[in-house]
């Protein structure tokens, strides 16, 4: 046998390099799977990250757009706290003023339009309250509104100019019986001592330095709307408020806060402005009477929402209403110069108290209030004249005359013998009724310190404070007995045109303004 004969030991050198190959591509496939899943998680971190960097530049913006809000807060703060120490400065630099400047000479201020200008039609009073920024009017005579910064009434023929009066904090006022004058509003608030003031986020509280401190008050409750806030009342137990707006009444819980009923009349259209001037529950709190431009009253279902009858026969718009406690009358006031007295069940009027004095041009009634015993029927009115009848019978017993101006708010204290009226003139004058001799009847009582129009008034249950709402945006509680103002609240942006204490157990009163916000609080004995 040949030693060629064998076969080949050693395999074929291709084959090796077949191997080698496959070997190599297996471990290239597993590297770019493997890199492909780093790239997966690489994109995936970038995506996160770009994501945090957006939100992280969305921060930033906030942060700058707080910052460029909170700075425009303050610089009003300091414009606004500026214009208070000028004003203080010029009042306790001027001389003091005890008569009135003669109309010639009289610094009578811009009120939106010559002041002679020729008076809204005979009868017809002021148009609804405005903000400061002016929303459009239907009516005809919206340039003289009292609520509005810059605007005035002008109801008559041009009134004498206003008696300029020095709101020097403890000057006393030149109307007999003398009542200290606190001129809170002219007190920087920076100067207070911390127990006598309290500040909220956007409100404070100043207590008179001059008189005992007795209350606290807070803020409970606020509630924003899209109109002015003409009116609020609140329910016999206090448990509901009623705010009237332009189109619609609100009715809310007290004590949640929480929106019960919003009651519009849906026959009434909405092309043009509807205020709604004048709220007030029955005495059971089923009902709600509500009174609008549209000189019709309408007395509403609550728990249905719905109407249950309408009151017709006033000419002019309505401008306050009130139940007696007992629930058998609704008294309304009107432009028409009458206030009415309704069997509001029966849906007829009892009783037109007209006011027929030949020497009043423009008597148009702002305001009626009914005493706790049902008996009287107390009316304020543009003539600067406050009148009395008798619920019963329609009969007028008195005539009040003292206000400088024209009469916007009347309220009967508890005790049904004392009236409280505010006035255009700046004053709110307590009245002592019951005058034997029938002749006319001395204010007890001139309260001084607000610094523009008194648009509201009311009085506690217990009787011991007067709350007054002004056009100069302040809320001020008023001790009957002394006169004095115990605190000066200013808590809204724009006059205050209506003020409402419960005549609930819990202690709180409303507040509704230009600002389009109505507002409750609650004020409680200070200590145990």
């Amino acid at each position: 046998m040949s030693v060629y004969n064998h076969r080949s030991m050693v395999p074929p050198t291709s084959t090796r390099l077949v191997e080698l190959l496959d070997t190599m591509k297996n471990e290239y496939d597993q590297l770019a799977q493997e890199v492909m899943a780093f790239k997966s998680q690489r994109d995936e971190f970038e995506h996160k990250v770009n994501g945090q960097n957006q939100e992280m530049t969305l921060f930033k913006q906030y942060l700058v757009e707080l910052e460029r809000s909170q700075h425009i807060i303050k610089k009003q703060y300091e414009e606004e706290i500026s214009r208070l120490r000028q004003q203080l400065d010029q009042l306790n630099s001027g001389p003091p003023s005890s008569q009135p400047p003669s109309s010639a000479s009289a610094n009578i201020p811009n009120y939106g339009g010559a002041y002679g200008a020729p008076p809204p039609p005979s009868g017809l009073p002021p148009p609804p309250p405005m903000m400061d920024t002016k929303p459009p009017l239907h009516s005809s005579y919206d340039h003289h509104s009292p609520y509005m910064n810059g605007g005035s009434p002008l109801p008559t023929s041009t009134p004498p100019a206003p008696q300029q009066q020095q709101l020097t904090p403890g000057r006393p006022s030149t109307s007999k019986p003398t009542t200290p004058m606190q001129g809170l509003n002219d007190i920087d608030p920076e100067s207070v001592p911390e127990d006598m003031k309290i500040e909220g986020q956007d409100w404070f509280a100043l207590f008179n330095p001059k008189a005992p401190r007795y209350l606290k008050v807070d803020l409970v409750h606020t509630f924003d709307h899209s109109s002015v806030v003409c009116c609020v009342k609140f329910s016999f137990d206090g448990r509901y408020l009623a705010a009237g707006c332009n189109q619609a009444t609100y009715i809310y819980d007290t004590q949640s806060s929480m929106k019960v009923a919003v009651l519009q009349d849906e026959t009434a259209g909405r092309d043009g402005d509807l205020y709604i001037r004048s709220v007030s529950f029955s005495p059971d709190g089923k009902y709600l009477a509500t009174g609008a431009e549209d000189k019709q009253i309408r007395i509403w279902d609550i728990a249905k929402n719905r109407i249950r009858n309408v009151l017709a026969g006033h000419e002019q718009d309505i401008y306050s209403l009130e139940f007696s406690r007992d629930g058998r009358i609704l008294v309304s006031g009107s432009g028409d110069r009458t206030a009415r007295i309704w069997d509001w069940e029966g849906g007829y009027c009892t009783h037109v108290l007209h006011i027929k004095d030949p020497d009043q041009k423009d008597p148009g009634v702002t305001s009626v209030a009914v005493s706790p015993d049902g008996r009287l029927v107390a009316a304020g009115s543009l003539d600067k004249v406050v009148r009395v009848w008798d619920a019963h019978t329609g009969k007028h017993l008195e005539r009040l005359e003292g206000h400088k101006d024209s009469v916007y708010s009347v309220a009967f204290m508890p005790d049904g013998k004392t009236l409280v009226s505010g006035s255009l003139d700046k004053t709110l004058r307590l009245w002592t009724l019951g005058n034997p001799q029938g002749g006319k009847v001395a204010s007890k009582q001139v309260f001084t310190g607000h610094k523009d129009f008194v648009l509201s008034v009311a009085t506690t249950p217990d009787g011991k404070w007067i709350v007054s709402g002004s056009k100069d945006r302040g809320v001020q509680f008023w001790d009957p007995r002394t006169g004095l103002t115990e605190f000066m609240l200013q808590g809204h942006k724009n006059s205050v045109i209506s003020v409402a204490t419960s005549p609930g157990r819990k202690p709180l009163f409303a507040t509704g303004s230009g600002d389009n916000r109505a507002r409750i609080w609650s004020y409680e004995p200070i200590g145990p």
